[in-house]
Formats: C-alpha cells, sequence, structure tokens
C-alpha cells in the first residue's frame, strides 16, 4: 500500500498544499431539460476558457460537427448527450472540472451520479420554453443534495418569453429567489449585450460566423449605453432598477445555503455571455470541502488519499477495450502510480494509468487534488460507487441505484458470437447502463435488461452490436415495477401470479410485477414477504 503524502512530505506545509490546491478547484455539472443547449455550452465554456480552437456546434444542431463533449456515435447522430462527459481545464488561477451530463429523463440515473460528484451546477433554461420538466426534477435533486445553482436562461438570441416573466416562474415553480447578476439588452431575439448589475455597465456582443469564435465584447459606460442603444437600454435600465426593489442584489451566504440561485442571459451557440459565466463560476462556486462519509462524519480535504467512483465507461477508444473509471478525489493528493484500497473488496488497485479527461480526449496526469476528476485505466476491479482509499480507511455513501421501469430478454442474434455478447453484457452491467438480471430459469444465455427509460435499450443494442459485435434482440417483458426481496421471500414470489424474481450481479434479489395492483394485493394478503421500494427515477 502507498505512502501517505501526508507522512513523507511532512506535516502542516503538506496540509497547506493541499488546502490550497483545493481552494482553486470548481466542480460542476451542466444539467437542463433535453435540447436547452448544455453541450453547445460546455463546448462554448471550454473555447472561452481557450482550450479548444473552434466550437463544435456551428450552426445548432442541425449542422453541429459535433461537441467536444457529445463523443459517442449515437450522439452526434441524434445530436442529444447519452452518456455524461467530463473535461478538465484551466482558467484564471482555477482548475476548472466541467461534466455534461444526459438531458433525457430516460439517462437521469446516469445524470443523478454526476450530481453526487460536484460542488455546483448550471441549470440551463431555454428562453422559449421556460421551466421543463425534467428542469425541475433536476431542481429538486440539486436541493435535495445541497448544491448551489447558477441559472443560465439560454438562446435568447431568439424569441422567447419575457425576461420578467421567466424569473417570477424560477420563483414559483422552484422556491428559489432569482438575483440576476446580468440581464439582457434586446428582446428575446433581438440579443444585443447584457447590463451587469454588480457595476451598472453594458456589455455590448457582436457575432461571429456561426459562432464559432469567441464573440468580441465591448464594455460601455451607462451613459455611452444609453446613446448606442436608445430605447432597449432604458427598457434594460428599468427592468434592472424594479429587481432592486424586489430580487435584491446576489449574497454568497444565501447563494450557498441554496436560498438564491443568480441568474445570467445568454446565447451558447453564438457564444454571447459565456465568459460572464466562466468568471462567475470561478468567483461564486464553491471550492471542495470535507465530505461526509457513510457514517456522516466530515472527511476533511487535507487528509490521506480519498475517492469515490461516479461513472464507469467503455467503448472510449476504438483501438482499445479499455474501460475507465470515473473518480472524483475527496481528500488527500492522488499520485499516479500510488496503490490504493478499494473499500468495496478491501483488495489493493494499482493506478498506474490515470488520465485526465476532456471529452474523449485523454492524457496522463501525475497529481490531482480534491475536486479533481481523474479517469483511472483498465478499471476492471471497480464498479459505481467504490471508495478508494490510501492509509486511512474511509467509505463515501453508496450510489443511488434507480427503480427499473421497463425490462425486456436480451438475446444474441448469432450463437457464434456468444463469448462477445457475455462480454458486452458484463460491460453493460459494469457501467450501469442497464441493470443486468438472471435466475437460473432463464439462465445465462437470457438475461433481462433492466431499465429506467426505453432509450436505455437503445443505447445498449448498439453497443453490442458496435463495440462487441453481437448483435442482440431484445424481447420486451412485461413487468413494470421492481421491489427488493429476500432469500426467504423468493420462492413464495416466484410462485405468484404476475411476478418474477431476478438476481442482479452484487447478488440482490428484485421482484418485478406486471402492475400496481399485482403488487398491491400480493403484498396486503402475504405481508410477511419482504418487498422494500427502490429509489423512483422521477425522484432523482
Amino acid at each position: 500500500m502507498s505512502t501517505s503524502p501526508m507522512t513523507t512530505v511532512g506535516g502542516r506545509l503538506e496540509a497547506d498544499r493541499i488546502v490550497g490546491e483545493t481552494a482553486r478547484r470548481r466542480t460542476f455539472a451542466v444539467i437542463s431539460h433535453p435540447d436547452a443547449g448544455k453541450s453547445t455550452l460546455t463546448e462554448a465554456l471550454a473555447l472561452h476558457a481557450r482550450v479548444i480552437g473552434q466550437a463544435g456546434a456551428v450552426h445548432g444542431k442541425a449542422g453541429r460537427r459535433g461537441t467536444v463533449s457529445d463523443w459517442m456515435d449515437m450522439e452526434r447522430d441524434r445530436g442529444i448527450s447519452i452518456t455524461s462527459a467530463a473535461l478538465q481545464f484551466a482558467y484564471r488561477d482555477c482548475v476548472v472540472n466541467l461534466l455534461d451530463t444526459p438531458g433525457h429523463a430516460d439517462f437521469s440515473e446516469d445524470t443523478y451520479r454526476v450530481l453526487t460528484a460536484v460542488d455546483a451546477a448550471v441549470m440551463l433554461i431555454d428562453g422559449a420554453k421556460g421551466l421543463e420538466a425534467q428542469t425541475m426534477k433536476l431542481f429538486a435533486v440539486c436541493r435535495h443534495r445541497g448544491i448551489p445553482v447558477v441559472t443560465v436562461v439560454n438562446k435568447w438570441d431568439r424569441p422567447g418569453k419575457a425576461a420578467l416573466e421567466l424569473m417570477d416562474e424560477v420563483a414559483e415553480r422552484t422556491g428559489l429567489t432569482p438575483t440576476p447578476l446580468t440581464w439582457p439588452v434586446g428582446l428575446a431575439g433581438d440579443f444585443r449585450g447584457v447590463l451587469d448589475r454588480r457595476d451598472g455597465s453594458y456589455r455590448r456582443f457582436t457575432r461571429t460566423a456561426g459562432g464559432a469564435t469567441v464573440a468580441p465584447e465591448e464594455v460601455l459606460s451607462p451613459a455611452a449605453a444609453a446613446a448606442r442603444e436608445g430605447e432597449a437600454w432604458s427598457v434594460a435600465h428599468e427592468e434592472a432598477d424594479l429587481l432592486a426593489a424586489t430580487a435584491g442584489e446576489h449574497d454568497q451566504e444565501l447563494f450557498l445555503s441554496g436560498v438564491t440561485t443568480p441568474v445570467l442571459f445568454a446565447s451558447a451557440v453564438s457564444n454571447f455571455g459565456v465568459g460572464q459565466l466562466l468568471d462567475t463560476l470561478v468567483d461564486l462556486a464553491p471550492a471542495p470541502t470535507a465530505r461526509p462519509d457513510e457514517a456522516g462524519e466530515p472527511h476533511p480535504v487535507d487528509a490521506p488519499f480519498s475517492a469515490f467512483v461516479f461513472k464507469v465507461q467503455a467503448g472510449m477508444d476504438t483501438g482499445h477495450r479499455d474501460r475507465l473509471a470515473y473518480i472524483r478525489v475527496c481528500s488527500g493528493v492522488f499520485e499516479r502510480g500510488m496503490v490504493v484500497t478499494n473499500a468495496r473488496t478491501g483488495r489493493p488497485f494499482a493506478t498506474k494509468y490515470a488520465q485526465q479527461v476532456f471529452g474523449r480526449d485523454r492524457e496522463t496526469i501525475e497529481t490531482a487534488y480534491p475536486g479533481d476528476v481523474v479517469g483511472l485505466v483498465n478499471a476492471a476491479a471497480l464498479g459505481v460507487g467504490d471508495t478508494l482509499y490510501a492509509d486511512r480507511p474511509v467509505t463515501y455513501p453508496p450510489v443511488t441505484t434507480f427503480a427499473p421501469e421497463h425490462f425486456a430478454v436480451a438475446r444474441v442474434a448469432d450463437t457464434s458470437r456468444y463469448k462477445q455478447f457475455r462480454k458486452g453484457v458484463e460491460t453493460l452491467a459494469g457501467e450501469g447502463v442497464v441493470q443486468v438480471l438472471t435466475s437460473e430459469r432463464r439462465g445465462d444465455g437470457a438475461p433481462v435488461f433492466a431499465v429506467v427509460g426505453p432509450m436505455q435499450f437503445e443505447v445498449a443494442a448498439h453497443r453490442m452490436e458496435h463495440e462487441f459485435g453481437a448483435r442482440i434482440a431484445l424481447e420486451p417483458l412485461p413487468y413494470r415495477l421492481a421491489r427488493v426481496t429476500d432469500a426467504a421471500s423468493a420462492g413464495e414470489l416466484s410462485a405468484a401470479s404476475g411476478a418474477e424474481v431476478l438476481q442482479r450481479p452484487d447478488g440482490e434479489l428484485l421482484a418485478l410485477f406486471s402492475d400496481k395492483w399485482s403488487l398491491r394485493v400480493l403484498a396486503q394478503n402475504k405481508p410477511h414477504l419482504t418487498l422494500v421500494p427502490m429509489v423512483a427515477a422521477e425522484l432523482g
């Protein structure tokens, strides 16, 4: 087992270095309803940080070249994010760990896992559509986890709702008090720039070809803004005055405690307002702090190294069938090559192949600090929710598994590809793309795929064929509900009409039911049976 940096370098100086490096980290997720522009914003943030030279989304979804964070074939074909992606880059004196997430409700479990690994969230709202269903669910998750939220009203270059109407909607439907930091000059669809409420200045934007490069900004005084923009500036100024009397100014303590949400207006596809967002995240988003362990005790950032796995992804490198485990560093210093312990198994894990991730691209990383996201390669021994530590044992809370609502039997189309079929099923289960359920009755050749949303079936089938060369047929099952059960109840449940008991790879037994009525009747007639509800996707 590796020796902790705390004992080799010694004492307070090393602890101070860890605390100082941690203070430089900003780790956040971009979350929203589908098609609000998350991946475009992610790309625009990287563009403004000067880590890419040209944005991938050049004319919106119809003509996009493909963003850095959307690297899967299906993502490029459909123009939506199917899996979360991590990007790390330096900006000003900070290290930014940016996580792009799927917006579609079918992939909400992946989004929830990402939210366990971040310290803040950027909630993107479509200026024309306002708060949509998935947006509301994600607001609720952030509130439940105590994650402060920065709200961005996107697509202001297109016709949409009035800005004041959107602020009322945020306040009434989320319970958060919006405190706009910038205010749009020009109605939705006529986005000229923003009034910076912090100093009263006007930031005027100039369009670039397709929004592929950073939009030039010009800072004007209020008087110069009034002379240039006329009525548009007057209206923005009047509305900003009204906000001062109602919403109030930004209060950092209220923001961090989840009472308020700073708001900025932007057009990610045009790169308008993106620079202000990046500066806001560096200035206002919290740095990593002590993370509670499984017992609820805060684990200090200057303790020996610890981290947890929040995502596992295979198939990122088509030349190598490797498996990448994303870890969030929680304490201490990560050093490539150190040998750490997996708290779940008690076994050592060598970190020889550690990488910094930028979408699909990677490069070797030597050290990392609390808040950083590190990709560990060849991580077949690691699973989602695992805790890794050096020197001082610690276990972080497990990652929630959602209750599946759709079930299908998977069979390999060509029996000569059975070996590839088994490998693919094992990989998808390890990543959490689907929950894989088995039973002696069905046999290993007919595992049941259990998912939150039906689009996960499409992803699984696509990856089985194109990554593992094992085309599959999916036979839908009539079940719609799952409950955790035990071995003592399994026999009676299996004999019940409209029910079936299957096992997950971790050994947990799930009882599947076709409808709520069947479940309710069985529970009433046989109250001694173990039927424990799982976390529903809509709560995530």
